[in-house]
């Protein structure tokens, strides 16, 4: 199975795509740049969704959802999202089919069926969103109006891939409204924590944290706030977003609310949203020439269980250790799969955990039993231990949370490896093009000076990190004084 992969070093990109199949994480489906996400993979996904949505709900937030289909009228309403979105944008414009004359057997859209007024399917829910918030805000007690849906959204993406970027994905989206400007700012700095937290606790991938800079902001938002990863290939990924969207959809759709004063007042508002592109970040922090690489947390199967004998007599005695050994680990909250299936060998189910990134292997064998031992194999390091049968359960869940600091102990020695100071253009660009990751180097502050350097090396700032210190510069594209350095790269 994982011999077959391309290697990371030879081509990273075909790596990746083979990965993502050969692990049975999803495939392309017959509509073009959508893909179908497999029940191996949609585990990993429901995993990330509950830890999320925990974490939504302990901040405060309520899920509902929303229609698919937003009226063209409303997509257009804030003009600044509209226009971001518009070149992605699917739109319905008939509502059915019928038998076609000319050809037997094959449909045609009704020409009688055409819409009275076009519908967009949802590349974001902001204008469905806020045109319901209107009829659900009257009073300062109706705020703040905390909310989030998990759903799909569909952008017409012209090059995909599958899980970074397809034309429909799933996600989640938070949209809230507040009495004051602070509140707002408050809560989308919070979902910009919220989201690290979960990157890096559950993930085991470290995140820079930062705002966007103007023409890298979420279309309609007055700031965004984002959590940036390092991939192994030294590219950038946008993981997470928090927008501050100002007073725009309130504006726009004439959200306002009566003060403790007795005044009309326009609410101020956020959104904010992760989506299965995290699943591609999971995949390509950590994952090796082998095949994928798990943090235990999000695992679906955290232990597989493999016995090897000859005979239903050795296996009945190994399953009935095995059996003792599945329910004290479900007793400590760890998913263990025993794997008895006659029609493969052990090599074969060796390889196959390996290549789906199982974190734990125990193996016992009739020598097993009688020496009372388990051989246990880590997939992060792939280092195998004899341990005592007696001691097995208590080490294993030890080396669960040990497994999970190493991924992301080794992920961010990575980062700190290919994070790099730049001070002149000629630095930027030899670093940029032969060693990679982030660089971190002064800018203007000028959107002309960004798009040249964009032009010229293909970079872009991914952000400006929260904790960027202050201190003069100068740009190294325009030579012109900067206050604080921001962070580049190449980016998915």
């Amino acid at each position: 199975m994982s011999k077959k992969l391309t290697k990371r070093s030879e081509d990273y990109s075909k790596w990746y795509n083979e990965l993502v199949v050969k692990a049975d994480l999803a495939e392309n489906s017959a509509v073009r740049g959508c893909m179908v996400i497999k029940p191996y993979g949609y585990a990993i996904w429901e995993n990330m969704k509950a830890e999320l949505d925990k974490m939504f709900k302990e901040t405060g937030h309520q899920n509902a959802y929303f229609p698919l289909l937003v009226p063209k009228s409303l997509f257009e309403a804030e003009e600044k999202n509209a226009e971001g979105f518009a070149k992605e944008c699917a739109v319905v414009t008939h509502y059915r089919l019928q038998n076609d004359p000319e050809k037997e057997g094959k449909l045609r859209v009704d020409p009688k069926a055409k819409l009275e007024e076009e519908l967009v399917i949802r590349p974001t829910s902001e204008a469905i969103i806020w045109n319901t918030f209107k009829g659900w805000v009257q009073s300062h007690r109706d705020l703040p109006l905390l909310i989030n849906q998990w759903a799909n959204v569909f952008r017409w993406e012209m090059r995909t891939r599958l899980f970074l970027r397809t034309a429909e994905f799933l996600w989640q989206e938070g949209h809230t409204a507040h009495t004051t400007k602070e509140e707002a700012i408050s809560e989308s700095k919070q979902m910009q924590e919220v989201y690290a937290t979960f990157a890096e606790n559950f993930m085991a991938m470290p995140v820079v944290k930062g705002a966007k800079t103007e023409s890298e902001r979420f279309a309609g938002a007055d700031e965004t706030y984002t959590i940036e990863a390092l991939m192994q290939d030294g590219k950038a990924l946008q993981a997470g977003t928090s927008h501050f969207l100002g007073q725009n959809f309130a504006k726009a759709f004439d959200v306002k609310y009566t003060s403790k004063e007795g005044k009309q007042e326009y609410v101020w508002a956020t959104s904010w949203g992760v989506s299965t592109r995290l699943i591609g970040g999971l995949i390509m922090t950590h994952s090796d020439d082998l095949g994928l690489v798990l943090p235990p947390k999000l695992a679906p199967i955290q232990v597989a269980i493999v016995p090897i004998y000859k005979g239903e007599e050795q296996l009945a005695a190994i399953s009935e250790k095995v059996n003792v050994f599945v329910k004290e680990l479900k007793a400590k909250g760890i998913s263990v799969k025993f794997d008895d299936r006659d029609t493969y060998r052990p090599g074969a189910k060796f390889a196959e955990y390996e290549l789906k990134g199982v974190p734990v292997r125990i193996a016992i064998g009739n020598r097993d039993l009688e020496n009372n031992t388990v051989e246990v194999a880590r997939r992060d390091t792939l280092e195998k231990q004899t341990i005592s049968q007696d001691e097995v359960v208590d080490f294993v869940a030890v080396l669960l949370e040990e497994i999970q600091e190493n991924l992301f102990n080794k992920a961010l020695s990575y980062r700190e490896q290919h994070t790099t100071e730049v001070t002149t253009f000629d630095e930027f660009k030899e670093v940029i093009e032969t060693k990679g990751g982030f660089v971190s180097a002064h800018w203007d502050g000028s959107e002309e000076t960004e798009d040249k350097i964009k032009e010229l090396t293909k970079a872009t700032i991914r952000c400006i990190p929260n904790d960027a210190k202050e201190e003069s510069g100068s740009c190294i594209y325009s030579g012109k004084p900067s206050s604080k350095r921001v962070l580049f790269a190449k980016a998915y």
